[in-house]
């Protein structure tokens, strides 16, 4: 359909960039190491490209951007900072250290310490509507004989509050949120290195945040469906993708990777150790189509391959076909569009079937 040139030019200090569907609009959307950019592609857009100020450098948490580009969301390692487009922090929200110090008021009294360079982090994420943060932190307790001390917290966007909070039994080292379009529900992928990934799903009722635990830490959330009654995911050892009820997990269809077709770059005679397997990576286009990749498990044998799935019965439909190579995941946008990155990380290329 069209291609974005990125904000930042490439960079190893700076993520690749990345776009969101949400509320009918698209935003592009770039981390650099001390800035976060946002530009609304909708052609009745007005507004310049925004530019949030970093509190702290990219590898020391994550951040979210309200759907309206206004607001941005800073999960650090001690604290949630919001920030509006003037640099002016709207609301902060400590919490304990994921690196389980005693606690730090600002990044320059920790920028030096390695054992803050790598350790476990939560994240943050938007609900449909922008009015709610749901955020994943470092809780101040242990719990469930030792599993973890993680929180997951509902926070009211405009003024910081935390309107509920509850434990998620896990301990992580990283994870995402992926929205649903009621902004009272949401899901939360937790990845907890060798022990597996959690799934968890928040429903907030104005008053308690109710957290459902779906596919036993063996499931990785990659996406909520158009209206919202279905989920996608993929194991977390990545050799079959599942639809589940939004309503109570509960698995409607599968499609193991051994149904997909060896790489024709593939030697036949070099087993099963090379069978293609799924990415963490993958959406629902509409309804009725799923694009999925396996280009981690393509990448030795040549360019990683895109697959059209129908969504009803998990079946194979079809290899996606591209004019030029494309090396990148597909990122699925859930209004009939996905895009892609270009190799240098420069640019992305949306599409269309």
């Amino acid at each position: 359909m069209t291609t974005i040139a990125a904000p930042l030019a490439f960079s190893r200090a700076d993520d690749a960039p990345r776009l969101e569907w949400r509320a009918g609009t698209r935003l592009l959307i770039q981390r650099g190491d001390t800035e976060l950019i946002v530009r609304n592609l909708e052609p009745s857009a007005t507004a310049e490209t925004v530019r949030f100020g970093a509190p702290w450098p990219r590898r020391y948490g994550q951040c979210a951007v309200s759907p309206a580009g206004d607001l941005a969301v800073f999960a650090g390692l001690h604290a949630l900072q919001a920030l509006d487009p003037a640099g002016n922090v709207r609301w902060e929200v400590r919490h304990p250290c994921w690196a389980g110090c005693a606690g730090h008021d600002a990044f320059t009294e920790y920028a030096n310490e390695r054992d803050h360079r790598y350790v476990g982090s939560g994240s943050a994420g938007f609900s449909a509507d922008g009015t709610l943060v749901w955020v994943h932190i470092r809780g101040p307790l242990a719990c469930d004989q030792g599993r973890g001390a993680d929180e997951w917290l509902v926070i009211a966007a405009e003024d910081g509050t935390v309107l509920a909070r509850a434990a998620t039994h896990t301990a992580a080292a990283g994870s995402d949120h992926i929205p649903h379009p009621d902004p009272d529900q949401m899901g939360l992928t937790i990845g907890e290195g060798q022990d597996g990934s959690a799934l968890r799903w928040g429903r907030w009722n104005g008053h308690t945040l109710a957290i459902d635990s779906f596919g036993d830490h063996d499931r990785v959330l990659l996406a909520v469906s158009p209206i919202g009654n279905r989920l996608l995911t993929v194991t977390h050892d990545q050799d079959t993708l599942a639809i589940h009820r939004v309503t109570d997990g509960t698995v409607e269809a599968e499609l193991s990777a051994t149904a997909l077709p060896r790489h024709p770059a593939l030697e036949t005679e070099q087993g099963d150790e090379a069978q293609a397997f799924f990415d963490y990576e993958g959406g629902f286009l509409d309804e009725d189509t799923v694009v999925v990749g396996t280009v981690e498990s393509d990448e030795e044998f040549g360019t990683g391959r895109h697959w059209l799935i129908d969504a009803a019965r998990m079946r194979l439909t079809d290899q996606l076909v591209y004019p030029f190579e494309v090396p990148s995941l597909p990122r699925v946008l859930g209004d009939g569009t996905w895009y892609t990155v270009s190799a240098t990380e420069t640019a992305v290329h949306l599409w269309t079937l």
